[in-house]
């Protein structure tokens, strides 16, 4: 089943750890997760017997509904961090923190991913005054991401400015809420990512 048929609510409570698929909603008492703390389904509450690849299988499986991206995205992902010079599973990370969508939801311009996403694809998103319409977008150090002039007034992009001022922007980020713009500074170091993931768990799988 693809993870557009999931819901962000079934997804954390799949992997038995918040995700934070929903923004600030995950925050709240609201957090299905927080009221049903096993696994969907009708043998939900059998105790599951974790093989060394069922938890590989897990780590992967919570890092692509976490960040969005489908299967064959994420082997992408994977292949290109194999390329560079480093440790395969913090560039795995980086790369995957530095799309366009996840960039544009940590600087507070939208509440969530899944919304960052359509904001891009509907053409609200710049990338050094140009427009952006594809959320895996790359950054670069130096990269400059803004909300196009033309909608900075829309209902969504104005609440999202309006919740983005509780969030802690990252030091590897410059925001500035006012404006509605920021930039990549730099690359994010691995204590500065704080997905809930095991990444040399899932460099283990792929190297099998």
């Amino acid at each position: 089943m693809s993870m557009a048929k999931i819901s962000a609510c079934k997804q954390c409570r799949r992997e038995k750890e918040k995700l934070f698929l929903k923004g600030q909603r995950c925050f709240s008492d609201k957090c299905v997760i927080e009221k049903k703390p096993y696994v969907p389904g009708q043998k939900a509450k059998r105790r599951l017997i974790e093989t060394e690849y069922y938890a590989q299988l897990r780590e992967k499986q919570k890092a692509k509904r976490y960040y969005g991206v489908w299967e064959q995205q994420f082997r992408n992902y994977y292949n290109k961090a194999v390329k560079r010079k480093g440790v395969t599973g913090e560039i795995l990370l980086q790369l995957l923190e530095t799309r366009l969508d996840n960039v544009v939801y940590t600087m507070g311009f939208a509440t969530s991913r899944a919304q960052a996403k359509q904001f891009i694809v509907h053409g609200h998103i710049l990338v050094n005054d140009k427009k952006v319409d594809k959320p895996s977008y790359q950054l670069k150090e130096g990269d400059e991401i803004s909300i196009a002039e033309s909608s900075r007034e829309i209902v969504p992009i104005m609440e999202a400015k309006e919740s983005g001022g509780s969030l802690t922007i990252p030091e590897w980020l410059e925001v500035d809420l006012d404006k509605l713009k920021g930039r990549l500074v730099r690359y994010p170091e691995r204590d500065e990512i704080k997905v809930p993931v095991k990444e040399q768990v899932i460099v283990e799988l792929y190297s099998k």
